[in-house]
């Protein structure tokens, strides 16, 4: 089915993106990453060179400027998940979807001039930390505090499952600096790697993902100044998070898209070129008809996400639908994952094949960025007109 979201400036972008992939993601470069548990810092150079990442950071601080049109982001994960290299759109994401939103629109001015414009070019790695090891969607449950001090805070705690955690020299980092659960109870502040008292931890070992770092992080009496507070106000951590929730709810919905799309151009094009006594597996009526179900199911899931991606772009999509958008599309990606590896038999569950790779980097989605079970309390409570 006939996409029609994108115009001639997005199509162009494509090019440009499928130029960098081709230049830079390799069978080679996947498996640099995956023994390095990580995407180098020459390849994040070459994608802000490349104008790939930095895409909604202002023109004023270096960016692309492309504040609002998330089309431009989802074109990015498109075509980096079709080559292959999962990974590394997850570490486009973090940049991009996670950390940089934060300074963009709720960041002061003097944190937008000392940070943005390395963000924008790949010198500067950010990553944003939440979760902590008795914490995940709960996120009132946290126990890491920031104390105020004179001339700023100091931040004790710890936190777990932070993406480009290992690798990130700045993290946007939440944490308590009042009593009690209250929304106006949490703050978010900007912590720098080389900071006393802050130590990266260990990267943590994964079932998919491997070439994307993730790491424990801990803070022992960590000085941060106030120049650091997000924003330059306190208790407005709560609200800041919720503000960004969507959008990354939206860009995980758009990687599980991205996912189930390139699953099936890869089972197509297997299905056309392997043979089973004597015919093409495609030619075999359950090949077909499992393939139907495949495209259909990307169809449909593309249809849904373009409908989110416009009304992201008109300011119009609220938590509840990003949940549905997440929720739905991870399930829906897993299931053609799932379908195109069992036609691709044995070499599907070899990892010199990306079908298998994706398919490991496909469970979390279900996990990150709110369990898809809270994304369905989310929309459910709605429906039901709970608070």
């Amino acid at each position: 089915m006939e996409r029609d979201i994108y115009d001639e400036d997005h199509e162009a972008f494509r090019e440009l993106v499928k130029d960098f992939a081709k230049r830079h993601v390799s069978h080679e470069a996947i498996e640099r990453w995956d023994a390095a548990g990580e995407v180098d810092r020459a390849t994040m150079l070459a994608a802000g060179e490349a104008g790939i990442i930095g895409l909604s950071v202002p023109e004023e601080f270096g960016g692309a400027g492309m504040l609002q049109d998330y089309r431009f982001r989802a074109i990015v994960n498109e075509e980096i998940i079709a080559a292959g290299a999962g990974s590394l759109a997850g570490a486009f994401g973090i940049q991009d979807d996670l950390a940089v939103p934060y300074l963009v629109h709720m960041g002061t001015q003097q944190q937008k001039e000392k940070w943005l414009p390395r963000m924008a070019t790949g010198e500067v790695v950010g990553a944003l930390a939440m979760t902590e090891p008795g914490a995940g969607s709960d996120l009132r449950g946290i126990k890491t505090t920031a104390r105020k001090v004179d001339g700023g805070y100091i931040v004790n705690g710890a936190k777990t499952f932070i993406s480009s955690g290992a690798t990130a020299d700045l993290v946007v980092t939440f944490v308590k600096t009042g009593e009690g659960n209250r929304p106006d109870a949490f703050s978010l502040v900007l912590l720098e790697n080389g900071m006393e008292g802050f130590d990266h931890g260990k990267k943590l070992h994964k079932m998919g993902f491997q070439g994307h770092d993730t790491a424990e992080l801990s803070f022992s009496d960590v000085f941060v100044p106030d120049e650091n507070l997000i924003g330059g106000v306190e208790g407005r951590g709560f609200v800041q998070l919720m503000m960004n929730l969507p959008l990354e709810r939206l860009s995980i919905g758009v990687a599980g898209a991205a996912a189930a799309q390139a699953a099936l151009d890869w089972t197509i094009a297997y299905t056309k070129d392997r043979e089973a006594f004597g015919e093409r597996i495609i030619d075999f009526q359950n090949s077909r008809f499992t393939i139907a179900d495949m495209a259909t199911t990307v169809d449909a899931l593309w249809a849904y996400i373009d409908r989110a991606l416009l009304a992201y772009s008109q300011g119009t999509l609220s938590a509840e639908e990003a949940a549905k958008v997440k929720f739905w599309a991870t399930e829906r990606e897993w299931e053609v994952l799932d379908a195109g590896v069992q036609l691709h038999g044995g070499y599907g569950y070899i990892t010199e094949y990306p079908i298998a790779r994706a398919f490991l980097d496909a469970r979390v989605h279900r996990i990150y960025g709110g369990t898809n079970e809270i994304m369905r309390e989310i929309v459910g409570r709605q429906i039901a007109g709970k608070r």
